[in-house]
């Protein structure tokens, strides 16, 4: 339909009732009026290398018929010279996106993350990245990223890795994100491979601590008297929590957020559904973790899904670090959650416990291991491992399962 598109006749236009209706300026070929059932919209459209490009100038009413043809030949005019207007558009939009931006699009495409993940990157990014939160992403150079990671590694030379590993991740999203027609990145480099150009990363030696044999009868005594050096609700839990982590070798979070519906008292296990690596993980019990888990089972009653509850947001209990600092300053003995974690898996691997027995405890992935492919795992199969563990745990501990009930 060819018209001139005057403002009288724009504005005689009815509205579809449903989809959309073009109407073609019969002065300006290229020029024309897309019309919805409640918008009427000036477009300008032409070919460039044989493809349809076609460009919205903006809403009748904020442009008058004759702005909007004016603007329409400067952009049919770099149609003419091959010029994709769109492309100028997406590259100007894209090369303005921020950070904060970008950091939702990702949170957005990668929405497997664990609750965890994300955590610790919205604390890089208030901790560490909160004056670029406004910043273009195109605007964070080489030297900036490199003049970061030495700020943050004056405080943790760990901490600095991480941070530039995450701010790594954004940008490597950033590249595939954000592109022309042509598929070319408006962002051109990750500014972060500075840092390997220069050998800058930070040489952070894997932690090896773990809690020694001899250190662990004072530990358990520590442990066992927390609710009485220790005060508020959480001193049991806290008490149970630690023993757990030490006797299933556990991550924290994997611990802390146990829901009784991944524990089976009468098979004796215990299922971690979403571990880190996303590999389901069970665990039998031995005899001291079933007498553990059954006494607060009976305590608990049925009022709390979590074997660790809380009255927080999360409903399981945060991090006891008051009382893993009460357990510290009465014990002498220094250590982390993730210590116990490497204490259990020492242990373990002290004890000859098979190099494949000893991956399925610990829930590591056996990667390019081909005989590991052809082996099934059964939980039973662990369980005497596991009770081999326990018992040491516990000899070393001067304590046996009669002397602790």
């Amino acid at each position: 339909m060819s018209q001139k598109l005057t403002k009288t006749f724009v504005e005689s236009i009815p509205y579809p009732d449903s989809g959309q209706t073009f109407y073609r300026d019969s002065d300006v070929k290229g020029f024309g009026l897309r019309v919805g059932t409640s918008s009427k919209v000036y477009i300008a459209e032409g070919k460039v290398d044989g493809k349809t490009v076609r460009i919205s100038i903006g809403h009748h009413g904020i442009f008058t018929s004759e702005q909007a043809r004016s603007e329409a030949k400067n952009l049919l005019g770099m149609i003419a010279r091959g010029i994709n207007p769109n492309d100028i558009s997406k590259a100007k939009k894209a090369k303005s996106v921020t950070l904060s931006e970008v950091y939702q699009a990702y949170l957005k495409a990668r929405n497997s993350l664990k609750p965890r993940t994300i955590y610790d990157y919205d604390r890089f990014m208030k901790t560490y990245f909160e004056e670029w939160n406004n910043k273009p992403l195109a605007e964070i150079s080489k030297d900036l990223i490199e003049k970061k990671h030495r700020e943050i590694g004056v405080r943790s030379e760990a901490q600095a890795n991480l941070a530039m590993r995450f701010m790594r991740a954004i940008f490597n999203f950033a590249l595939g994100q954000y592109e022309d027609s042509s598929g070319n990145p408006i962002i051109a480099d990750n500014p972060t491979k500075r840092l390997s150009q220069t050998r800058a990363w930070y040489r952070v030696e894997r932690r090896q601590t773990v809690i020694k044999a001899h250190d662990l009868p004072k530990w358990l005594k520590s442990v066992n008297n927390l609710t009485k050096i220790s005060y508020g609700a959480n001193c049991e839990s806290a008490k149970d929590f630690l023993l757990l982590a030490l006797f299933t070798g556990l991550r924290r979070e994997e611990a802390l957020s146990l829901s009784w519906d991944q524990i089976d008292l009468h098979a004796k296990t215990l299922n971690i559904p979403d571990p880190k690596n996303r590999q389901p993980h069970t665990l039998p019990l031995s005899d001291f973790l079933f007498d553990l888990l059954n006494t607060r089972f009976q305590k608990n009653e049925g009022k709390s899904t979590y074997v660790f509850p809380s009255t927080g947001i999360k409903g399981y209990m945060n991090d006891p670090r008051d009382q893993m600092q009460k357990v510290i300053d009465d014990s002498g003995v220094k250590f982390t959650p993730h210590d116990l974690r490497r204490t259990f898996i020492t242990i373990a691997e002290s004890l000859d416990i098979s190099a494949y027995a000893l991956k399925r405890l610990a829930n590591h992935k056996m990667t390019n291991d081909v005989t590991a492919g052809y082996i099934i795992g059964d939980t039973e199969r662990l369980r005497d491992p596991m009770q081999r563990i326990t018992n040491y745990l516990l000899k070393a501990m001067n304590q046996s399962q009669e002397q602790k009930e």
